[in-house]
């Protein structure tokens, strides 16, 4: 067969309805400047789908720093890979804050989440090595042991007497091998909401050796005290080895970091792949980073009103009798069931006639007969927000209930 001819049979429910769902469901376009509103196919909406979650992605002070970086610098410096003629005092500057604000001794920065993450692994293992990992990690992670030439075992979302098994089978298969064993979480799970469990996960070192990566992509900043994750929320960043968030959400830019004792961060420096071979991230994004971070540690006004309207959201879905699965983070999934189809129909009439855009989750990233409408609030939406958004839920839950979006021509249209 030729290797194209099988790519249409991998393209999921909306993916074979392109041309059905492409610009509406698929690739949407929100235009205008990043605020709780914002237009969609030309029309103000309510967005919650922007990971915007303290406010930074259009604040003055922060578009301020990024034009006088732009500037400054232009976008094309340093130009050349870290190592050999890309680094900078600022790249260093913002290390040494980031590690000193999550509390670890050494910090290192990555051009991107997605890519920084699974070279981290990729970097950190080999064959003799086994992984054990939640089985909800996010698909960075996911990849990143797609590569792994050893042994991995997965334990089901916050199991901990399975995790507790996998632990028992990767020290034995570890004892053949001469080989270590690195666990792998997130400190909050971007699709449910829940934070990983690790105050269980590190009891577990009393008994067994391992090493402890924790993704916490949508815990810093949000997370803890200080908003210095979800480590610190649990109060066990102490025994977190290696401390992993991007800058996609909290610091509202580009870029990530990894942090954790000054040997681990320096050999990662020296066997990174995707950051040896790569261009140093620009110094519009670093100073830039300088900011927001400066920003998210000193104005803890913007992480209580996150707080104040996550508060509002959470407890108003469910007193209106909406399941909201086990979040205790700012996601938050409302849990519906329905078709693909019903999905598709619930969507396009939260858009155009509440004014509504939320991401929609469908088969096959959550089971069959399963919706999820995932909810992300910011700093920056109201209690207003708040309460429109719960009375058109409200309004699109009774319509689901009703049988009303089954019959509908877009949802006979996925053929289920």
């Amino acid at each position: 067969m030729d290797i194209f001819e099988k790519l249409n049979t991998n393209l999921g429910p909306l993916g074979k309805h392109s041309e059905l769902s492409e610009g509406y469901f698929m690739f949407p376009k929100l235009e205008g400047e990043i605020a709780p509103r914002m237009k969609f196919m030309g029309k103000e909406v309510l967005t919650w789908s922007l990971n915007n979650y303290l406010g930074l992605g259009n604040h003055p002070e922060v578009r301020k720093a990024d034009e006088e970086a732009a500037k400054k610098w232009g976008a094309a410096y340093p130009m050349g890979a870290r190592m050999m003629s890309g680094n900078t005092d600022l790249h260093e500057k913002l290390e040494h804050e980031l590690a000193e604000f999550v509390g670890k001794e050494k910090a290192y920065l990555l051009n991107y989440g997605y890519q920084g993450i699974m070279s981290v692994i990729d970097s950190l293992i080999d064959r003799k090595d086994v992984i054990v990992y939640d089985g909800e990690c996010h698909a960075c992670i996911i990849d990143a042991l797609r590569m792994h030439m050893g042994k991995r075992f997965v334990f089901p979302h916050n199991d901990m007497e399975s995790f507790g098994k996998q632990l028992v089978r990767a020290e034995k298969l570890t004892r053949v091998t001469g080989g270590g064993i690195l666990v792998i979480t997130e400190g909050v799970f971007g699709m449910t909401g829940d934070m990983g469990n690790l105050k269980d996960i590190v009891a577990f070192k009393e008994k067994f050796q391992f090493r402890l990566l924790v993704d916490d992509a949508h815990g810093f900043g949000t997370m803890g005290k200080t908003g210095a994750g979800s480590g610190e929320e649990q109060g066990v960043q102490d025994q977190v080895d290696l401390y992993f968030s991007t800058f996609a959400k909290s610091m509202a830019s580009i870029g990530a970091f990894i942090a954790g004792d000054a040997k681990i961060v320096h050999y990662l420096k020296y066997n990174m792949r995707s950051q040896i071979f790569a261009k140093a991230l620009p110094l519009i994004m670093v100073e830039g980073g300088l900011k927001r971070l400066e920003m998210l540690k000193n104005r803890p006004e913007f992480r209580e009103n996150l707080w104040k309207i996550v508060n509002a959201l959470q407890n108003g879905l469910k007193e209106k009798g909406f399941s909201i699965g086990k979040t205790n983070s700012p996601v938050t999934p409302v849990v519906l069931n329905g078709t693909v189809g019903e999905a598709a129909t619930l969507s396009k009439d939260l858009r155009e006639n509440y004014n509504i855009f939320c991401s929609v989750v469908i088969y096959p990233v959550i089971p069959k007969g399963m919706i999820i409408l995932r909810l992300i609030p910011t700093a920056v939406h109201s209690l207003a927000d708040v309460e429109e958004t719960i009375a058109a839920f409200e309004a699109i839950k009774g319509k689901l209930s009703s049988g009303f979006y089954k019959t509908t021509a877009l949802a006979t249209s996925f053929g289920e």
